[in-house]
């Protein structure tokens, strides 16, 4: 199953489980409760920590739960703030999730040496639900933005052609896999 955010972020080919950690987490949730899906595949738009570029597409099936507050050890976690569904030796960029979007560069730059590359605010929710019900699962992103001031403003700017070059990609990698 083909899953995605919702309000603007909507694909004619993925289901809407909501915006942010708490309505994916209760939306997939309801889903798996009452008719689990064989696979997930989240698919969404990226803000780049500063290593990937505006509209590169990045698959990945890591995602972390890291808030801003601990790059500058302000808070720390009790929790497992890293969920992996990856069962491969290939090294996954790791998907930050936040309710927040960031825009402090400076900040976010740290998030590079912990391996983390990129932010989605419902991946771990995602990957936190597929592992609770033992579901394969995965994301697929593009980049609009990267993690500064600017950030709101070129998500804006760059959200329908991001939209667009994941239609693509994702129809062009259920066609490949289809022709096996």
């Amino acid at each position: 199953m083909i899953i995605c955010a919702g309000n603007n972020e909507t694909f004619n080919f993925a289901n809407p489980m909501g915006v942010g950690l708490i309505e994916t987490t209760l939306n997939l949730t309801r889903l798996c409760l009452f008719d689990k899906p064989e696979f997930l595949l989240f698919v969404g738009t990226a803000g780049s920590y500063g290593e990937k570029n505006i509209f590169d597409i990045v698959e990945s099936k890591t995602a972390a739960n890291i808030e801003l507050a601990f790059l500058s050890s302000d808070a720390y976690t009790p929790l497992d703030n890293v969920v992996s569904t990856n069962i491969t030796n290939k090294k996954d960029i790791i998907v930050n999730s936040s309710n927040y979007i960031s825009t402090n560069k400076e900040l976010t730059s740290k998030f590079l040496k912990l391996g983390i590359g990129i932010e989605n605010m419902e991946f771990f929710a995602v990957l936190s639900v597929a592992k609770e019900f033992d579901i394969p699962a995965g994301g697929v992103f593009c980049i609009t933005n990267f993690t500064d001031k600017n950030a709101h403003q070129d998500f804006s700017k760059n959200h329908e052609k991001a939209k667009e070059l994941l239609t693509e990609h994702v129809k062009k990698r259920i066609k490949e896999l289809t022709n096996r």
